[in-house]
């Protein structure tokens, strides 16, 4: 009986399997012929795609738990799967152009393994329904992600940045365990539903409740770069090859995102807002969680946004301006209702391409430059106009002006703050829209208003072009076309269990 009921959940965790087959392969493959560069990333998108196969009619599964509630299939954690595998495959061409990876490694074989492991990790922490599953899910996706901060050995902070990473890791992780294990001794329980259950009944020690709740928030905090947890990410940003900076600025912050989320809504608030009245916000009357949410989002978006307008290296000043936008997504969770949450749905696909896309362009600068300085951008809308435009449009939608998609993933932020009555966080989210600007015109200005250094042209392949334009086109056209993903992202969390 038990063998039969494994055999049936299996038929609903195939991405995941199929993603560690992939994992094996490239293992093998990256030992019989590790100079095959190419190969492997080809491979590694074969897998992606037999994944995405796979996980298509996920979407119309009725939500269920498998493996004895330890992990949920339902159409949130499907998006959210999306989001991560469309990143990891994006990624994936990313790194078979770069040219800080070829000339970093005898070898990336293990690149890819590593890479596929790190989203087998995302992927497991979507659908985490149990604290434990969570802890695991984070780590998988973490050790995996320390190795490939510090993948490419001859760059000077290379390791530093990796070490850095491990640090921040494992005190951030050793927190949340402590917390996991507070809240199991509160409850008796580790899946998130015994939790919800074991709080509604009341009798819990609120003082000891809210000590756990803020432990396990130190972990999240690190995933996602909310301030204070964020200190890592800047050095381990700059010092990490560009594309694995891309993909821990938008996958690593959608898992992240998607177990927080998944937390609060099941264990803590289940019920949007009237959970704060009806459910199991009683039994820690005088504590609100939203408020301390509210605080770190503020937090993270000013600071993000405050000291980005420091920085001349474009990696370090993009991962202060992904800081900064953790604390936007944040403002989505503070008003506890379907409304803000698939507000944070719609921010994450738009942030998607426009991130990528901008990482994107610092990689090709950087190839044909070797530099990440924002003084190389001098001119560059003389000597590689279409690159040059199609950075501005990441950059205009970064700040969220219309007629991009970021304009589009703020509005239903803002929109669901202000319905909701949070007049003021949407006031300091405006200003902090405004404050980003500001860096972001110095790119600009840098780029069309001052003269290059020399005039010879940059030049870049037709591949090249063409996954520009597959970023940047969405990007334009997500501003103009949203209804049909603002449909999807609103079927998603109303199917959330």
């Amino acid at each position: 009986m038990q063998g039969t009921q494994i055999l049936e959940n299996l038929k609903s965790f195939y991405p995941e399997v199929t993603l560690t087959a992939v994992l094996l392969v490239l293992i093998l493959a990256a030992a019989i012929a590790p100079k095959r560069d190419k190969f492997m990333g080809i491979l590694t998108l074969v897998g992606f795609v037999v994944t995405a196969y796979f996980l298509l009619p996920q979407a119309s599964f009725a939500p269920h738990s498998i493996f004895s509630g330890m992990f949920a299939v339902d159409s949130f954690s499907v998006f959210f799967k999306w989001v991560i595998l469309l990143s990891a495959s994006l990624v994936v061409i990313f790194s078979m152009m770069s040219r800080e990876l070829k000339e970093g490694a005898s070898s990336v074989g293990e690149y890819y393994a590593l890479l596929v492991g790190m989203t087998i990790g995302m992927f497991l922490m979507t659908g985490a329904s149990n604290l434990l599953m969570m802890y695991l899910a984070m780590e998988l996706a973490s050790i995996s992600s320390y190795i490939l901060a510090g993948y490419t050995k001859q760059a000077a902070d290379s390791s530093e940045a990796s070490l850095k990473y491990v640090i921040y890791g494992a005190v951030a992780s050793g927190m949340m365990l402590y917390g996991i294990s507070l809240l199991y001794g509160l409850t008796g329980a580790t899946d998130v539903y015994g939790v919800h259950r074991a709080l509604a009944g009341g009798g819990v020690n609120t003082l000891a409740l809210t000590a756990a709740g803020l432990l396990i928030i130190v972990g999240f905090g690190y995933k996602i770069t909310a301030v204070p947890f964020h200190f890592w990410s800047p050095d381990v940003y700059e010092g990490a090859p560009i594309t694995i900076t891309a993909i821990l600025a938008v996958a690593s912050k959608a898992a992240g995102f998607a177990m927080l989320i998944r937390l609060f809504t099941v264990a803590f608030v289940e019920g949007g807002l009237e959970g704060l009245q009806t459910g199991v916000w009683a039994v820690t009357a005088g504590f609100e969680w939203n408020l301390v949410l509210a605080a770190i989002s503020v937090l993270t978006m000013t600071l993000g946004n405050l000291v980005a307008i420091w920085q001349n290296n474009l990696k370090r000043l993009l991962a202060y301006s992904s800081i900064a936008h953790a604390g936007y997504m944040l403002m989505g969770l503070v008003v506890l209702n379907n409304e803000g949450i698939s507000a944070i749905l719609i921010y994450f696909v738009v942030y998607l391409f426009m991130n990528l896309g901008a990482f994107y362009v610092v990689m090709l600068v950087a190839n044909k430059t070797g530099s990440e300085d924002i003084e190389t951008y001098k001119g560059l809308g003389y000597r590689s106009p279409l690159v040059a435009v199609i950075m501005a449009i990441f950059l205009i939608s970064l700040t969220g002006l219309p007629p991009t998609a970021g304009f589009i993933g703020k509005l239903y932020l803002f929109a669901a703050l202000i319905n909701a009555k949070w007049f003021w966080l949407a006031i300091v989210g405006a200003v902090n829209s405004v404050i980003s600007l500001y860096y972001y015109v110095r790119i600009f200005r840098n780029m069309f208003l001052r003269d290059p250094d020399t005039t010879e042209p940059i030049r870049f392949s037709l591949v090249q072009v063409l996954v520009l334009l597959a970023l940047g086109v969405p990007t334009i056209v997500l501003g103009l076309y949203f209804g049909p993903l603002v449909e999807l992202a609103q079927t998603s969390v109303n199917l959330l269990k």
